[in-house]
Order: C-alpha cells, then structure tokens, then sequence
C-alpha cells in the first residue's frame, strides 16, 4: 500500500475490512452517493433542510431525510431545531463531520478534475467493445 500508513494494532482496534466493524458501517454512510454529496454541501455552512434539498439536486425528501439521520447518529451532523413558529431546523457539521467532508471534497475535486481523462477513457472502452 503506497502512502498509506497505520499505526500498530491495537486489541481494540476498528479495521474496515473485517466484516463485522461497526466503522464498515459509517464508510457506507460516508462514501454513498447522498452522504458524501450532502457531507460536501455542509462544508460550505449550515442549511435548512429545503435549502439542502435544493443543493444537493436530486436527492428525494425521504433520502435525505433518512441520510441526515444516519450522518447525525454517526456524529457527522449536528441538526438544530429553533423555538420559534413555524418551526425551523439547521443543520451543520460536526468538528467530526467537517473532517471527513474534507476529505471527501479532495477527493471529489479530485474526480471532477479528472472527467475530461474518465469521459475519453468511457469512449475508448466503449468503442472497444462495441458499445452504443
């Protein structure tokens, strides 16, 4: 593994690769197409559910809603709801949360960056096989 460094295991230590680690699990949450998308929104300042919506285009109100839930319970997002009428709710990154979603956002400039070598290779691969 090149540029990748562990420290020594420990007896407790979380590995994603054993399939039993509960860190397999907020990988998933993470790394899917809603949790990284809405990690990244985030990083740019907190937004109302709507807003959200709105920025990460595409999303259904109910994935979204599903995927905050499992970024917050993960400790990635923190939701708060103001007392006034009618209700609104923000939601932020945790320290956590604006960590990882630097991270992700490296690694998504890093795939924007590169579409113009992934569409050309698409086309090759495809042509090679005869695609349409």
């Amino acid at each position: 593994m090149s540029g990748i460094t562990r420290e020594p295991a420990e007896p407790d230590a979380f590995d994603v690769f054993a399939k039993a680690c509960p860190s397999r699990g907020t990988l998933e949450h993470v790394t899917g197409r809603w949790g990284s998308l809405v990690l990244g929104a985030l990083y740019e300042g907190s937004l109302r559910f709507n807003e959200l919506r709105r920025r990460v285009d595409g999303v259904s109100e109910k994935m979204l809603s599903q995927t905050l839930h499992a970024l917050e319970r993960d400790g990635l997002v923190l939701r708060e709801a103001q007392p006034v009428n009618p209700p609104r709710v923000d939601y932020e990154l945790t320290p956590l949360g604006r960590q990882v979603a630097e991270r992700l956002l490296a690694l998504i400039h890093c795939v924007e960056g590169a579409m113009g070598d992934v569409l050309a290779a698409r086309e090759r691969y495809d042509t090679a096989r005869g695609a349409r």
